[in-house]
């Protein structure tokens, strides 16, 4: 195992020991800011943000982003260790955030220091930290976007077995409110809110939207949360809420999305936002063709991240596999974070120099 994997494994393990819940990153910033310290690389804070450039950064050059975030979700029932323990055992490292995507993190930290004083690239390299990944914060990568230059392209770590995550589904999440009029249930006096919305959500349940992809399927409307205000058992509801999980495939803008509810649902209805579209990497582009010529597949991913936040071209890509994430006693095997920074550093050589 050389240097550079030690240091990620030793660093990723600080990470583990730290709590940084979305919005709660201070510590870990803390801890990012101390790493960059010791190895004498001037690096910025934004929030709780970090980001670090090459050595031989030239304004006059595009540059490559490698960027990772360093938030979690919260630890779930089912742990049978402590999440904040970085134990080491049977080749694996386990802890909270350590497969989603703290592997992917110091792998990419640790290719940035690779890099960090080679001359005569033919592209900066840029790295960047991100915090509020997990809940799509506005003082995530959004923030610190405008400090990082004229980015060409950029790899999004996340645990992706070390494939090309090449497109992903957006998100948007809509809210939802039925309206009808109190009454006593008794005398079926009233108009039933929670029937009216049950209507709008069979709709929804058995719709299909046309245009399916190759890479994403097709876009998907989930019902998730549903509540009304009343409490007592013989009360017809005035109002009722209901919540939808919306997954877009990049055959279809939101503004479509949103144009079909509003022709088919009785419902009021508002996006929470709509920051979080689509996005894919032309398969034919540089980095995709790298991938490919190491041996690498390439898929569309059902999950969000901070690429689609990003209005420049990105392969989402990293150690660890997505199905561990947010699952009790999260680990990364050892072997993962070695090959993700072996797979980082062959991948960019081939157009770097």
């Amino acid at each position: 195992m050389n240097q550079l994997t030690i240091e990620a494994i030793e660093l990723l393990k600080q990470l583990i020991a730290t709590p940084s819940f979305s919005k709660e990153e201070n510590d870990t910033a803390e801890i990012l800011c101390a790493f960059f310290d010791k190895h004498q690389i001037p690096f910025a804070r934004v929030g709780n943000n970090i980001y670090a450039k090459n050595k031989y950064y030239d304004a006059g050059k595009e540059s490559i982003l490698l960027n990772s975030h360093h938030d979690t979700v919260k630890p779930n029932k089912g742990y049978t260790i402590d999440p904040f323990f970085p134990l080491e055992k049977d080749g694996k490292i386990f802890g909270l955030g350590s497969n989603d995507a703290g592997g992917c993190l110091v792998s990419l930290i640790a290719t940035f220091l690779h890099y960090y004083p080679q001359e005569n690239l033919k592209y900066n390299v840029v790295f960047a930290a991100s915090a509020e990944e997990e809940i799509s914060g506005v003082n995530g990568i959004e923030l610190v976007l405008p400090y990082l230059g004229n980015i060409n392209f950029g790899i999004v770590g996340e645990p992706t077995k070390l494939e090309m995550a090449v497109a992903e589904r957006g998100l948007m999440v809509i809210d939802c409110v039925a309206q009808g009029r109190a009454g006593h249930a008794a005398r079926n006096e009233g108009e039933n809110a929670l029937y009216k919305a049950l209507d709008d959500i069979n709709w929804i349940r058995n719709y299909h939207f046309e245009k399916v992809s190759d890479l994403l399927g097709e876009s998907r409307l989930t019902v998730t949360v549903i509540e009304t205000e009343n409490k007592q058992h013989n009360v017809v509801p005035s109002q009722c809420k209901f919540v939808i999980d919306v997954r877009v495939n990049e055959l279809y803008t939101f503004e479509e999305i949103l144009e079909a509810l509003k022709q088919n649902l009785k419902s009021q209805f508002k996006p929470r936002t709509t920051r979080m579209k689509s996005t894919s990497i032309a398969l034919d582009h540089p980095l995709v063709k790298a991938g490919i010529a190491l041996g690498k597949g390439y898929y569309g991913s059902p999950t969000t991240s901070d690429k689609a936040l990003m209005p420049f071209a990105t392969l989402k890509m990293g150690p660890g596999d997505s199905a561990r994430s947010h699952t009790a006693d999260e680990y990364i095997y050892v072997a993962e974070i070695e090959d993700g920074i072996a797979t980082y550093i062959k991948l960019l050589n081939q157009f770097i120099f």
